[in-house]
């Protein structure tokens, strides 16, 4: 008989639009190849760009919030493994399933840790310098620490953020697994990616939806890309990316240089074509996909310290990296221009690839885990003494709050 997994999605996942619906694709595809059923649920509605379930062989379904159908959903269903995308879900689903699906591992998937994110992107709008200690006073991290101790197993995309988790709040190494992005380095080498000659202009990718990135934007158009011009006065830079506001849309300008294009229906295709990537990111968390996937198609990139966080361990990175505006531009054109330095950059992303995002050891090391947490899953919960205090019906305020809508909604 095989293993069944319950996904309840926050959205449904969008690979080509998010780093967050590739980092679903990936977990989906090893548990496929770990040999679960998958059932894939959410409460959100679909759009063109959401990822083709039938075609994966997942079973899909709607499902609703505060309402006693899900209940008998997951009761029926009786997942082995129920993972959560995201804590909000996790606070609107998780004690229903651990009411109704008691034996179901419950893993939850964070994609980056939305506290951070969000108290980086408020001390950069009311501009004191961030320190920790604005994440650690967020209350959005204790409503995500309380979903991490709730769960068996939290899903940690970088290694920052497990370092933090570990030692700022103390959280057990037992609750957590850190599993980046997961790529196929199989054909990721020098002689099949195209050569230094055969690219041309710069690009910057990122979706419109995300805050981090439109920011991005505005200081590629503002202070970025005048340096480059005055260096390089022919260069072209491409702005791809699903969703773009109106205020991004209204910076294409070709007569600088500065294209502004939206949805990039085949990245690979992109990139491949450019010379340079750029990503000015002064806030935000996780790991970046747009910078792996600059590594995976060979082209070098010019980052800040936060968008290369929890990225490189001891590595060299596949380009530059620099917070001052000065040296991020002199240091793009460097690379633009200087062939060595540019292979040099791409064999770096090359190394960093096989080293810390090698599909094949990642999914090997994470279907191990779950299968340890499997076989002794009653014991980990015993050691888990919060986890189990926050369990308890006293503090779950969700749960009757949940209760109570459902039962002004019947009425």
């Amino acid at each position: 008989m095989s293993k069944k997994l319950l996904v309840i999605g926050y959205v449904w996942p969008e690979p080509t639009t998010t780093a967050a619906g590739c980092r679903m694709q990936q977990l989906l595809e090893a548990f496929l190849s770990f040999g679960y059923q998958i059932t894939f649920a959410s409460t959100a509605s679909k759009t063109e760009y959401s990822l083709d379930f039938e075609q994966m062989g997942i079973q899909e379904v709607s499902i609703k919030l505060n309402h006693a159908s899900f209940d008998e959903f997951v009761q029926e269903l009786s997942p082995d493994v129920a993972l959560f995308d995201r804590f909000m879900v996790e606070e609107q689903f998780g004690w229903r399933v651990a009411e109704f699906a008691p034996n179901a591992l419950r893993v939850l998937n964070t994609e980056d840790l939305h506290a951070l994110r969000k108290s980086r992107e408020e001390a950069h709008r009311e501009e004191p310098a961030f320190r920790l200690d604005h994440w650690k006073n967020h209350p959005m991290t204790l409503r995500e620490v309380a979903s991490i101790y709730r769960c068996d197993l939290t899903l940690i995309i970088s290694t920052y953020e497990m370092e933090i988790l570990q030692q700022a709040l103390n959280i057990p190494v037992e609750l957590l697994f850190h599993l980046p992005f997961m790529v196929d380095v199989s054909d990721n080498t020098k002689e099949k990616l195209p050569p230094f000659d055969a690219r041309n202009g710069f690009v910057s990718i990122g979706n419109g939806k995300h805050a981090p990135n439109v920011d991005a934007v505005k200081v590629l158009k503002h202070e970025i890309w005048p340096r480059i011009r005055k260096q390089l006065p022919e260069s072209e830079i491409y702005i791809y990316g699903a969703y773009l506001p109106q205020q991004v849309n209204e910076m294409h300008s070709p007569k600088t240089g500065f294209h502004v294009h939206g949805w990039a229906e085949n990245v690979d295709v992109v990139l491949r074509k450019a010379k340079v990537l750029l990503a000015p990111l002064q806030f935000g968390a996780g790991i970046k996909g747009k910078l792996l996937d600059a590594m995976r198609t060979g082209t070098p990139s010019v980052t800040t310290n936060i968008g290369a966080e929890g990225m490189q361990g001891d590595l060299r990175w596949n380009g530059t990296i620099s917070d001052d505006w000065d040296s991020f531009a002199g240091t793009a054109v460097e690379l633009y221009q200087n062939q060595t330095t540019w292979h040099n950059a791409q064999q770096d992303g090359i190394e960093l690839l096989q080293t810390f995002y090698n599909k094949e050891v990642l999914q090997s090391e994470f279907g191990e885990k779950l299968l340890a947490l499997r076989k002794a899953f009653e014991a980990h919960r015993e050691q888990n003494f919060i986890g189990k205090l926050l369990q308890h019906q006293t503090l779950a305020s969700t749960k009757y709050m949940a209760k109570w809508i459902a039962e002004k909604n019947r009425g």
